[in-house]
Formats: C-alpha cells, structure tokens, sequence
C-alpha cells in the first residue's frame, strides 16, 4: 500500500527455531569490474499478482462510483481450474491473492452481520483492501454465499494447490480501518484496542496511539462518492478521542491526502518522545499480530507479502518471522519495502526472504520504457544498489499501486515492456512478478470513482478490467476475445517466464555484464541496448534487448577472454548461439539483428 495471538490449537508453535539464510554480507569487490562476488541462490520464484475483487468480474458496465451490483465483482470461486492452469502455464508457480482479508466498505452486508461502513471513512465504494475491519475473516464481496466465505476462501487455497501452485496473501501490519472490530475471532482472543487505556497519547502495550480529549475530524474537503450519496455520509465520524492516522499522522484533525481512514498501530515505539523504543518486554501488538499470522498459516497459505514494512520497527520482524518459521518453516515473507538504505536491514535483522526492488530496477526501468533514461542505470543497480543480496529482490514492472505500462500516464504501448520484463525476469536469481492484465496490455482507462485517471486499477471501486476481460471471455479464460496483438504478446510472457522458471541459468547462475565489451562497438548503442551473461557449470547464457522503439541495431557481440573464463569456456573453441525465447536454428556467430524493443536470450554450447 502507497496511495493511499491465537488462542491454543489452532496451530501450535514448535520448540525450535530454523535459522534464517544467510545474506551475503558485504564482501571485497570482485576483481572483475563486471561482475560481483555474489554467489547467487535459486529463489527463482515467478508471482502472479491478481486482485481478487477484479480478476474474474465479468461485468463490463463500468459506471463511476458503480455499485456491486451494478459493475459486478469477482469471487474466489471465478477464480477456476481453467484459470489455475492458465496461470500455471504462464510458468508461475506463486499467486498472490490480493484484498483478501476483510475490509472497511460501503456496501452492505447487515444480513451477515456485516454492515456498511460510514463513508466518510471508506475510500471508495469498494474500500480499499488495505483498511482491515477484522483480521480473522476475509471480504464478504469475494464470496458467493456469505456465510460461507470462508470455506469458499480454503477451497481456492486447495484448488490452487492441486494446480501445483502455492499462495501468497496480504498482511496489512501497521494499520488498520476506524472502523476495525473483529467478529470472526477464535475463542478467547482480545481483540484490538480492548483493553487500551485511552487516556494516554502511549502506553507500550496499548495498541493504538490516542490524542487524549480530541475528537477525530474528517477532513472537510472529502467527497466520498462525488455527486453521489455514501451510507451515514455528513462530513462527520465519531471517534473519542482519536487515534493517530495510518501514514504517521499525530493529529486529530488528518489531510485528505493523508490514510484518514486507517489508524496506526503501536509497535512500543513512542513518537511523540523522540521514537523512545519499548520491546524488553515482548509488546502486546506484537503477540495479536503474531497470532493473526499464525491463524493464516493454519489455513495452508504458503507466504505473506507483507505491507509497508519500514513503517513497523524491524525489531517487531526480527521476532514475529522467526516465530511463524517455527509453526512453518517453508513460509515466505515478501515485505514492501523502499529505502535502499534499509534493505541489508530488514534482509539480515528482520529475516525478510524477499523485498521489493521498486526504488532501484522498476524505478530505471520505468525510465528506459518511456525513452528517457539510460542502461547505465541497471548497472548502478546490480553493482550498488543490491549487490550481494540480488537474489532476495523481487522484481516487477506492475503492481496494484503503479501505472499499468500501457496506459497513457506511464509507456502507452505495451511492447515497451518487451525489453524491460527480460531484464527484470533473468537479471538475478531472485523472485519476478506479473500483475494481472499486463500480459495482455491492460491500459487503465477511464475513472473508475474514487480513483482517479490515473493509469492505475483501482484498488478502491467495483469495476471490470476491459482488457484483461478480453482473455476472461465470460469465464472461459481462453483469450478468445484478444486482439492477434495482445495473443502475441501474452505469449512472450509465457515463453519468457516459463524459460525463467526451468532455466537453471537464471534460477542459480552468476552474472556478468559485457557492456564494456561491447560499447565501442560500431553498432552498439549503449543507451539503448544491453547485454549479459548468466551461467552455470551446466548452462550459459547471453541475454540482450533494446530498449529504442524506433531505432534497429545490428552488432557484432562480443564476449571478452574473462567472462569466457568465468563460463568455464575455451577461447579456441566455436560455439553456437540459439535463440530460447525465439524458433530460429543455432547461429554460429554473433551478428544479430535487434529490432526495436526485442529481447533476445541466447544459449551457448559448443559445436
């Protein structure tokens, strides 16, 4: 999210602990200056993100502000066999189902015993799946019979299992919504803020933070629904006294432009005194949120992709992830994290598997995507940025909070991401991801309700996504409605992502970059064009794009004496070069034509 315990049985905790990989820790530069020291690990794992609330909505109404019942809303149950082994044979092996835990939203369910929420406190008619109303449950627009949402919810977890593939959901750690109260609690749980002493701003083991004798004040420009009407909505919201906001806000009175519908939860850090810490003693909202995670796990969920992690103290995941690793020692833990600075940090101390790499590779390549940055910057990533730890960076060019690559706010042509999912797929060992509709090109438009056109998908409003419908066809999922171009280039992601999860190259070699060798080539644009190697003892490969949209090159690559060496290869021999994402025959030479934004992944063997 940007834009915006258990009581005994359910799961019992082991007495003992599996240690945590090692990450490399900072090393001597690697003599080569096109390489590092790394020693590469295979975490090769390949994530399909899907929002769940949008994936199988076969509703193409579209109407701003619309309601569930009006622009529809996908279910865990639409989410097929079919679909499973679509997915599957995109070579994915993890799905991240996303929005699944229930959340603050303004569509009714009082016959559940689930009523709306106050508008003035929900964003969008959906909510946003990152404002928790209870923690033990999941979001009853997900289910086709209410009541039973739950067991609908463990019976997609074991269809996807039988599919061969394994789950990742959300963990929302450092906040919740206004509104939040557990119902679906296990027995003899307390739940959140019960037993709070509201009179004081911090206490350790309160698990909110309070602004004593205020009363929370919505902020006066919000119009929850533009020109229409949301449940109890009339600019007010009681809350005595008010609780410090989601996004590090200590005042009674948020911005629009703040999470005003969320507040944050108290990890023993006291920041109005300075950040003053308080973990002799484990805090209270460290066992509840230990606790929650366990209750998931119990359901055979494989891993958390866990929100905004630097906004919890890495103290707390130096605890809680060894903890849940007791219970099951195979979990993932993907946090979202943004501050290079900190990423050793929360690798090493706070026993993370994975991080994002947005600020950093997404970041570089969103910039050659849209023709204005260089390959200069993928270097500066692989040897500063992540070096030696590259393989704990999961890497993407769309998520739920980033611009779709087609829409018009970020590349407007698909195909630019030819080149660059290449690179994000096979520059390292770590895990790749794709979010649902990019390997059809889904652009994003229109403006759904609260969400903006932006070139996002909303996250906070019922809405059909067009593009990716298109491959839906009414539940079929067989692409049937797709253009020849988007059937194109879905299948380049299913080539090069199947190539990336069975290569052993990519998913343990070493990497060596021959920008220098070839730079000074006649026909080596490097700004445009980029080229490595990765290898093992059994495989080598040389990866190279162009990121240009209008411009061909035709060079003669070169693979210098060193990096021949580092393959375990004679200089005196003759090799041959076949194209994996291509059909073409072996190739004895390197003379290649690269058109605009293609990407090429060549094999080498002796002949």
């Amino acid at each position: 999210m940007k834009k915006l315990l258990l009581a005994g049985g359910l799961l019992s905790l082991a007495a003992f602990s599996l240690p945590h990989p090692p990450v490399n820790k900072k090393h001597p530069q690697a003599t080569d200056p096109n390489t590092t020291a790394e020693v590469p690990k295979d975490n090769k794992l390949v994530i399909y993100q899907l929002m769940t609330r949008l994936f199988g909505n076969k509703v193409a109404l579209n109407k701003p502000y619309g309601t569930i019942s009006e622009n529809g809303c996908g279910k865990f149950n639409d989410i097929t066999d079919k679909a499973l082994d679509e997915i599957k044979a995109l070579g994915v092996s993890h799905v991240w189902y996303t929005g699944v835990i229930e959340h603050a939203t303004m569509t009714d369910y009082t016959s559940a015993g689930i009523p709306a929420d106050d508008a003035d406190v929900v964003k969008g008619r959906a909510g946003s799946p990152y404002a928790i109303k209870d923690y033990y449950d999941v979001a009853p627009d997900l289910a086709v019979t209410v009541k039973n949402r739950m067991s609908e919810y463990e019976a997609l977890i074991k269809r996807t299992h039988d599919h061969g593939l394994k789950v990742l959901m959300d963990f929302i750690p450092n906040h919740v919504a206004r509104s939040y109260k557990s119902d679906a609690k296990p027995l003899g749980v307390i739940d959140l803020g019960a037993t709070d002493d509201k009179t004081k701003a911090f206490v350790p083991n309160n698990n909110f933070y309070y602004l004593p004798g205020k009363a929370f004040v919505v902020p006066a420009n919000y119009n929850p629904l533009g020109p229409l009407k949301g449940p109890r909505e009339d600019g007010k919201y009681f809350e005595m006294p008010a609780k410090a906001t989601g996004n590090d806000v200590f005042t009674d009175a948020p911005s629009v432009n703040d999470w005003f519908e969320t507040v944050k939860l108290n990890y023993g850090v006291d920041y109005v005194n300075g950040r003053q810490t308080h973990f002799e003693a484990v805090p209270d909202t460290w066992t509840k949120m230990r606790d929650i995670l366990v209750f998931w796990a119990g359901k055979n969920v494989d891993g958390f992709r866990c929100d905004m992690v630097e906004m919890v103290p890495v103290e707390f995941w130096a605890w809680v992830i060894p903890e849940l690793k007791k219970v099951k020692p195979d979990l993932v833990f993907i946090g979202e994290a943004y501050n290079p600075r900190e990423y050793r940090t929360y690798l090493e101390k706070g026993h993370f598997d994975f991080l994002y790499d947005k600020v950093g590779l997404y970041d570089d390549l969103r910039k050659l995507m849209r023709q204005e940055g260089t390959t200069e910057d993928i270097t500066k990533v692989w040897k500063e940025e992540s070096n030696g730890f590259s393989s704990h960076m999961l890497r993407f060019l769309e998520n739920h909070d980033e611009q779709r690559i087609a829409s018009k706010d970020f590349a407007t042509d698909p195909r630019r991401a030819i080149p660059a999912m290449a690179v994000t797929a096979t520059l390292a060992s770590g895990p790749v991801m794709l979010y649902f509709g990019q390997e059809v090109g889904e652009p994003a438009n229109g403006v759904e309700g609260f969400s903006s056109e932006d070139g996002r998908t909303s996250i906070f409003d019922y809405w059909g996504v067009p593009e990716h419908q298109k491959w839906l066809n009414q539940g079929k999922f067989d692409g049937g409605k797709l253009s020849p171009e988007q059937k194109s280039l879905r299948d380049y992601y299913r080539r090069l992502l199947t190539l990336t999860s069975t290569s052993e190259a990519i998913r343990k070699g070493r990497f060596y970059e021959l920008q220098d060798a070839n730079n000074l080539g006649k026909e080596y644009n490097q700004r445009h064009l980029y080229t490595y190697l990765r290898y093992t003892d059994k495989q080598r490969l040389l990866i190279v794009v162009n990121f240009s949209a209008d411009k061909t090159y035709k060079p003669v690559l070169t693979i210098p004496a060193d990096a021949m060496t580092a393959m375990g290869l004679s200089t005196k021999k003759f090799y041959t070069y076949t194209d994996l994402l291509g059909e073409g025959e072996p190739r004895n030479a390197l003379n290649v034509t690269l058109a605009p934004l293609s990407a090429h992944i060549f094999e080498l063997k002796s002949r």
